[in-house]
């Protein structure tokens, strides 16, 4: 095992306090923090210290990926299959989702025969993988996640009231399913700049008429639960939130068709391919499929591809997707996701408590979020801090974990088990 560290990601809607806070850092940061990758994508690989030296996560693999990654090198082409974040979102991110491995594939060599430079900023396939994410809270966080029941987006739109919203919400309702949610986003996704300039005020207008009601639940910051009838305030609140970051944009629209939702600390939010998600704010730890394949359709500046997303969307309605940790002894906690090429549990060490298994699949990275933890193998012992993690490759056994001088809280990362 080796000291893993994190490579630090700047990007506009990071936070100049959270990730330099956990990490013990002084606070403002000079730039917006946004991410801190472990892993071993090409892009921004994180270094191992070895012997005193610092080598890329990226490069130890390579140079003998049997020893690093064990029995599951074959499956993945010699590579590390996942990629464990830290994620810290102080404006919200771009509406996006992730293809599937097939699309992945096809739309990678699509952009290789037109000869799209692989750090073009208009390319949208940046790899052939496809990017299964699951995200867990470390404090709320809050995110618009998968096409809400459609008989429920007709209510909002309804709720608030706004004439020029009238035929969109018919329209919903006439065909209350995924065919009439593709039909809808498309048609607002797509709208002329024009169009778009009238309608979205209106909307905005209502929304604040919504909120101002004086029987409106919490419109003067009392807390109080929502009453019938006014069920929609967070999504009222958001798109005038969205709408402030990003004016004029369509995206403010086709985040009204979307689950709005708040992970308390704990809580996961499991996307597989297809699912139009934007993080608002909160930080949380985040692992996926190695890959940096995304297709964004609005709220950002960066480059968005309309055609491209409607290719990948998934349109059919969505529970939201909360993933619950499931305890399994020892202060340990698993977070279930559908994907072979991770896996993510939690442990909540308690002071002065025995030291606990790690156990795992493969290769893993076990990443400190809380106080200060020992890790043991055999005669060889480690600490890490928050924000700081360690590289197990699949040749090193028996890890075992401890808290030191008060509670602490880790997060282990391996190959899926499933």
């Amino acid at each position: 095992m080796h000291e893993l560290v994190g490579a630090l990601r700047s990007y506009a809607w990071g936070s100049r306090t959270a990730l330099a806070q956990l990490c013990g850092r002084p606070v403002p940061s000079a730039h917006p923090e946004a991410e801190l990758w472990f892993g071993a994508h090409p892009a921004d690989p994180a270094q191992v210290s070895i012997d005193g030296h610092s080598t890329s996560l990226l490069d130890v693999v390579a140079a003998d990926p049997q020893r690093e990654l064990g029995a599951v090198a074959p499956a993945f082409g010699g590579r590390l299959p996942f990629l464990l974040k830290i994620l810290a979102a102080e404006e919200p991110l771009s509406l996006q989702a992730h293809p599937s491995a097939e699309q992945a594939r096809g739309g990678f060599e699509r952009e290789n025969q037109a000869r799209v430079p692989l750090d073009s900023p208009m390319r949208n396939y940046r790899d052939d993988s496809h990017k299964p994410e699951l995200v867990v809270a470390l404090e709320r966080f809050e995110a618009l996640a998968g096409f809400r029941d459609p008989r429920r987006t007709v209510a909002l739109l309804r709720a608030l009231a706004v004439p020029e919203l009238a035929p969109y919400a018919d329209l919903l309702a006439a065909q209350p399913d995924s065919d009439g949610l593709r039909t809808l986003f498309t048609t607002w996704i797509t709208l002329p700049q024009a169009m778009l300039a009238g309608l979205l005020p209106k909307v905005l207008d209502g929304c604040v008429r919504y909120l101002s009601d004086k029987n409106c639940p919490d419109s003067h910051g009392t807390g109080e639960t929502p009453s019938a009838g006014k069920e929609f305030v967070a999504e009222a609140r958001t798109t005038l939130e969205l709408a402030e970051a990003y004016p004029g944009d369509a995206g403010v629209l086709a985040a009204l068709l979307l689950n709005r939702l708040t992970l308390q600390p704990g809580q996961g939010l499991f996307l597989a391919a297809g699912n139009l998600h934007a993080y608002l704010h909160g930080v949380g730890v985040e692992i996926m499929a190695n890959s940096d394949n995304v297709l964004r359709g609005g709220l950002t500046p960066k480059h968005v591809d309309v055609p491209e997303l409607l290719r990948v969307l998934d349109f059919e309605p969505l529970d939201v997707p909360i993933v619950t940790a499931e305890p399994v002894g020892d202060g340990s906690f698993r977070y279930r996701a559908p994907a072979a090429e991770f896996a993510l549990r939690r442990f909540d060490l308690t002071a002065g408590a025995e030291p606990t298994a790690v156990p795992r699949t493969g290769p893993g990275i076990i990443l400190c979020t809380a106080g200060t933890v020992r890790l043991r193998q055999g005669a060889a012992e480690l600490r890490i801090t928050p924000g700081n993690a360690a590289w197990i490759s699949a040749a090193d056994s028996n890890i075992r974990a401890q808290a030191v001088d008060g509670d602490a809280q880790l997060f282990c990362a391996c190959v899926g088990d499933e």
